[in-house]
């Protein structure tokens, strides 16, 4: 599970569009898919993406709130985590993606998906880097990640999870129309602690903003 650390500003509320119009698939369907958003691309890792990953996933906060990111994060981990996102992918396991500015190139962060094929669902997780906390980035990319998930992917739900010191997450999910579907206490276990975690959901055919 990977959360974003704080949540995006308060934005102005676009007016309604049709979910073809609210996100485009710019190349393809499922593997190897690029995704775009008003201002990000949503692409597949690359091992040239590693030195950034490893900056910006090395920041304490990004561990925080995270379950599954290392601090202090290893030399060569990014690559290995890069690597293997990429074989999940080709499985049909996972859809890991970059979230790049499209005015800049700059990556941002992470979005992705962890599929159960069998019970037509998947868990959507992200994390934005400190730099571009508090703009939007994590909403726009999730909600994206969630309409591949129904439309190109054919799932019938998504889920995900935040710790309960993570509000930020949380709101990011609600923005997107996940519902709050419960609260597990000690239903992990993280840096010699167990942890609560609070799930939220999504099925197709429920509103999308």
């Amino acid at each position: 599970m990977t959360t974003q650390p704080h949540g995006p500003q308060r934005e102005q509320e676009p007016a309604r569009e049709s979910e073809r119009e609210r996100g485009r698939t710019v190349e393809g369907a499922g593997q190897g898919a690029l995704l775009e958003t008003d201002r990000l691309l949503l692409r597949p890792f690359t091992a040239a993406d590693a030195p950034s990953v490893q900056r910006l996933a090395g920041d304490s906060d990004i561990a925080r709130t995270t379950l599954n990111i290392p601090h202090p994060y290893p030399d060569g981990a990014a690559e290995a985590w890069i690597q293997a996102a990429n074989e999940a992918e080709r499985a049909g396991a996972q859809y890991m993606r970059a979230m790049v500015r499209k005015d800049s190139g700059e990556l941002v962060g992470c979005v992705g998906l962890g599929v159960a094929q069998r019970h037509h669902r998947a868990e959507l997780a992200y994390w934005v880097g400190r730099p571009w906390w508090n703009l939007g980035y994590a909403s726009e990319a999730a909600l994206r990640m969630v309409q591949f998930a129904f439309t190109d992917l054919g799932l019938h739900r998504v889920w995900a999870a935040a710790m309960p010191h993570n509000p930020a997450s949380m709101r990011v999910m609600e923005k997107i129309g996940m519902r709050r579907e419960g609260h597990l206490r000690h239903h992990a276990f993280k840096d010699g602690h167990f942890i609560d975690l609070v799930y939220y959901g999504i099925v197709k055919g429920d509103p999308l903003p």
